[in-house]
């Protein structure tokens, strides 16, 4: 495109220096944001919507966002289209995905609905350490062994958190759903596949439409080691399966495996998006996938129409971090975090892996303070020597950051070996292997007590609240103190958390066995002297059996009634429909 007319210095000034500079020296097109003047308040947006259904809140969200970007880009995406320039339309921010030479970044600047033209680069988005090593050489933990191998105990996070004691109260996760961006997933692995929110358990088959999204899509040069077709999920990381491994921490359960539950909540289902490629991702990428997150929709479909925000996550991971000296526009992913917060959706963060240091809590999205960002400690609850240290000050802000920390060293979980074959015993380090227990207590938090979804600013003060509190002069002038920039408000306890969540109230839980043999209502949080009242209803060719509480029959009617006293964990048992072989004119057995 040529350039007829000098750029005015205000125009120039709308170029960000990391954007000229590789406009400058980069001999063909590169990718770059261009972002609009004219931005929406999610927070507005939401208030002004007045539903109190979490649900039709985000409908409201999504419909504002989607409508404002249609009719403030249209004149930009006239002029585009008619230049021959293609690109990528996004809401979450309004803005759109270019790709052209510095000529077109000029013509740009000079629109004037145009407010900033910011660099989409290919970043490095993860790193994980053999914390066996020196500090100075930075490498993947890649200890595995056969999933055959079994390792006879929960993975020590779960029981530094206190996970297993939530169990044991009856509240696994069930009902929520937890969301994974990152390399990937192996969908199908053993210890991730019960889980998945796309599996049919009864058919044996999977929808993988509004389940999984691929920022990328596939390549067949660079995606290998995925499928064709980008609507199967894969996970492309064959070193240290990092998405899997991160997933496996939140939902995994691998006693189909003859081994145990590795996951904080077993019995919560999963959804994933693939922001790397290779371990790299794009400033375009994570958004793409937090607009997946935040109104799912199909591989090749338009996330401006066919968005579906009833099946949003209510928890998304985010082992991933975005530096901005590398070019990440801090701006923009700090507006997506504040929206997903506004739509009610917890976002968790590893907090990053460049400590020892001071302040070296600076990359998004952990920096942001619309998510609730994590640090790494180790077994004997001393802080991971990579774990990134606050205050945040790259933004000036002071910010106290991490929020909390969680087991992020030596931790066991999902992964495929060298042979392609799964394994529950890969152990990882970083503050990649932390978020995933913080993400997984939320949702045994949510499970536990339903009127708290959505309510993120409500559950992360409990959070910190409930954190084992460990004083540290790290980092600070003076004494140590607790909250502080080294474990934030302290390690996770999710038992601690949960005990807040109750008060002087008790639980009654309620679970099917089978899984799949019918649907279960009442329960819940109650106050001890109050009628509960549970009902079992069978699922197709199941019936139901009887209620029962610690092996125990309590009664053998679908409706059970009686008055709170205790935490109670009661079993609604279903007989499985008889399987008969049926003889096909071929004389086979089908």
């Amino acid at each position: 495109l040529a350039q007829t007319v000098e750029p005015a210095a205000s125009d120039q000034s709308k170029i960000a220096p990391t954007l000229a500079d590789a406009l400058r020296t980069s001999p063909g097109d590169i990718s770059f944001l261009v972002i609009l003047s004219e931005q929406m308040n999610p927070q507005q947006v939401v208030a002004a919507a007045g539903a109190e259904d979490i649900v039709a809140k985000r409908a409201a969200l999504y419909a504002a966002l989607t409508e404002h970007v249609r009719r403030t880009q249209a004149p930009l995406r006239a002029w585009l289209d008619a230049q021959g320039v293609s690109y990528t339309a996004h809401y979450l921010v309004n803005m759109l995905e270019v790709r052209g030479d510095l000529a077109l970044a000029q013509r740009l600047a000079q629109r004037p609905e145009i407010g900033r033209l910011v660099h989409n680069p290919l970043v490095r988005g993860f790193e994980v350490f053999d914390v066996s090593r020196p500090s100075w050489l930075r490498q993947e933990a890649l200890s595995a062994s056969p999933a055959s191998a079994a390792s006879a105990t929960l993975p020590w996070g779960l029981i530094d958190t206190n996970a297993d004691d939530v169990w044991a109260l009856g509240f696994r996760g069930q009902g929520i759903v937890v969301a994974g961006q990152d390399t990937g997933v192996a969908w199908d692995h053993p210890a991730l596949q019960r889980a998945y929110r796309g599996w049919n358990p009864t058919t044996m088959t999977a929808t993988h439409p509004y389940n999984w999204f691929d920022a990328w899509g596939r390549d067949p040069n660079l995606d290998r080691g995925c499928p064709v077709d980008p609507q199967i999920p894969c996970d492309d990381d064959l070193r240290s399966s990092h998405g899997t491994h991160t997933l496996g921490t939140i939902v995994g359960d691998a006693t189909g495996m003859g081994d145990t539950v590795i996951g904080m909540a077993p019995d919560a289902v999963w959804m994933a998006c693939r922001n790397m490629r290779n371990g790299f991702g794009t400033p375009a990428s994570y958004i793409a996938c937090f607009e997946f997150f935040l109104a799912p929709y199909p591989q090749g479909g338009d996330p401006m129409t066919d968005g579906r925000p009833e099946l949003a996550p209510h928890i998304i991971n985010n082992s991933w971090g975005c530096p901005p000296q590398e070019g990440c526009d801090v701006e923009s992913l700090r507006q997506v975090v504040e929206t997903m917060r506004a739509a009610g959706i917890f976002v968790v963060a590893s907090a990053g892996n460049e400590g020892p240091d001071c302040s070296t809590v600076k990359n998004p999205i952990g920096l942001h303070d619309a998510v609730t960002s994590v640090g790494a400690h180790a077994s004997n609850g001393a802080i991971a020597w990579f774990s990134s240290r606050g205050p945040v000050t790259v933004d000036g802000s002071g910010r106290l950051k991490p929020d909390l920390t969680a087991p992020g060293v030596g931790v066991r979980s999902a992964g495929r070996l060298s042979n392609g074959q799964p394994t529950v015993n890969l152990t990882l380090s970083g503050t990649s292997m932390a978020a995933p227990h913080v993400a997984g207590a939320v949702a045994l938090l949510w499970s536990l007590e339903p009127g708290l979804i959505g309510k993120v600013e409500e559950t992360e003060q409990i959070l910190l609240d409930s954190a084992v509190a460990v004083p540290s002069a790290e980092c600070l002038s003076g004494t140590p103190q607790s909250p502080n920039p080294v474990y934030g408000y302290g390690r996770l306890d999710v038992l601690r958390a949960a005990q807040l969540v109750l008060g002087d109230r008790v639980a009654i839980a309620v679970e099917a066995f089978p899984p799949e043999g019918g649907v279960l209502t009442g329960g819940g949080v109650v106050a001890p002297g109050s009628p509960v009242t549970v009902t079992a209803a069978a699922a197709p060719g199941y019936t139901f059996v009887n209620w029962t509480e610690g092996g125990v029959e309590v009664s053998t009617e679908p409706l059970y009634a009686f008055t709170a006293q205790e935490n109670r964990r009661l079993t609604a048992n279903f007989r499985p429909p008889l399987w008969l072989p049926v003889i096909s004119r071929q004389g086979g057995v089908r």
